[in-house]
């Protein structure tokens, strides 16, 4: 393969999760025992530092139509009303008139803030449920996938353009970053937030390795990328929604200024070898010796005949149930409050999901996969860690 970021040919392995089903796909009941599998490699390039996946599932089945909701989580909502207000404080406030198109906007969650301070909004998602639901709500927004093809047929430049969990994810990389140097206006702002790959390898939250995900940024890669298509990041910082990670402003080349923390984030990287191979080879070691602990946690709860819930159904925690090789007998089901994934199944391991509202019976543990939500979780189920339930947390960063 060549890089997706340089186009440079010499990628070398760091981290293989073995094949993997594609983790967005939770199964009807008849769907289950019938998924496909596909490799899950991360590779690292020697031209330009990326890593990257090797594999590529085409966009048309991951994005076309998944169960993926914006809104369900209280706390990334209120990210999105904070990161909303921060763009428009910083550089837009006293505009009578001001746009934002958002990428990937799946309900609408983010482009209601732009909303309620007073911008002109367009969403652009590719899958149709959510799409729906985002116009329903009056939010406008168009099915499709972002692409320079269709910034061309929009005609139109915004003030910003945002893009929240999905820079990561392109497969028309290239196009899409043409497309929002060509959509940006002037002296507009283009935000992205993206896993930053420096928190995920300190973390140790391999399980944000998936499908969707092509690309593992750093700051000095995300750069390498911007700088092709004449754009230039001029300031970053790092947030704690996802496990970490990093809210870049991104303008065209020459138009702002490089903030003192961003040098201190790309000082830091410098001086950690953030982007040194031997980095990942020692994060691939590491990942076996979690997967070596959390087995072992839960056979020794088997054992002791505990019942083990799975809190949370997010993609990311499929990729761990894979690899780990945890199903319906070390975890029997795993609950979610998202409707759209009532009465289904993990991929791979074939766990049934139980909507959160309708257990009746509560578990001994909570095996909590939708870590990087934590503070939110263990505040909202105070009245079940009096009364004994354990909520463990295969992956647990200090900082959440």
């Amino acid at each position: 393969m060549i890089c997706r970021v340089c186009d440079a040919t010499d990628l070398e392995p760091v981290i293989d999760l073995g094949n993997q089903p594609w983790g967005n796909h939770f199964l009807k009941k008849e769907e289950v025992g019938k998924e496909a599998f596909y490799p899950l490699r991360v590779v690292y390039c020697k031209g330009c530092s990326t890593t990257q996946l090797d594999y590529t599932i085409k966009k048309e089945i991951m994005f076309g139509n998944h169960t993926y909701l914006s809104g369900v989580t209280r706390s990334l909502d209120e990210h999105f009303r904070k990161m909303a207000e921060e763009v428009d404080d910083r550089f837009f406030k006293n505009l009578s008139e001001k746009s934002v198109l958002d990428i990937g906007s799946n309900d609408g969650t983010q482009l209601k803030h732009f909303q309620h301070l007073g911008y002109e909004v367009l969403g652009v998602e590719s899958a149709a449920t959510p799409a729906k639901m985002a116009n329903d709500a009056g939010v406008p927004t168009a099915t499709a996938f972002f692409n320079l093809d269709f910034v061309k047929q929009l005609n139109r430049k915004f003030d910003v353009v945002n893009a929240a969990g999905v820079f990561f994810h392109l497969e028309e990389l290239h196009s899409v970053a043409d497309g929002i140097r060509e959509s940006l206006k002037e002296n507009g702002v283009f935000m992205v937030q993206f896993l930053y790959m420096k928190s995920i390898v300190e973390n140790g939250a391999f399980d944000q390795i998936y499908h969707e995900h092509l690309l593992y940024y750093t700051l000095k890669t995300i750069e390498t990328l911007l700088g092709r298509h004449g754009l230039e990041l001029f300031d970053a910082y790092l947030a704690p929604i996802h496990g970490g990670s990093v809210i870049g402003y991104i303008a065209h080349r020459g138009k702002q200024k490089s903030s003192d923390r961003l040098h201190a984030m790309r000082k830091a990287e410098a001086e950690e070898k953030t982007n040194d191979i031997e980095t990942y080879r020692a994060f691939s070691r590491r990942i076996q010796s979690m997967k070596d602990e959390n087995v072992a946690y839960l056979r020794q709860a088997k054992q002791a005949g505990k019942r083990v819930f799975g809190f949370g159904a997010p993609v990311k925690g499929n990729t761990l149930l894979n690899y780990y090789g945890i199903g319906p007998d070390l975890v029997e089901c795993l609950t979610e409050k998202n409707e759209l994934r009532r009465g289904l199944y993990s991929p791979g391991m074939h766990i049934p999901i139980v909507i959160e509202k309708d257990i009746v019976e509560q578990p001994d543990i909570y095996y909590v996969l939708a870590w990087n939500f934590k503070k939110e979780i263990l505040a909202n189920n105070q009245e079940l860690i009096k009364k004994g339930v354990e909520f463990y947390f295969p992956v647990n960063p200090k900082e959440l």
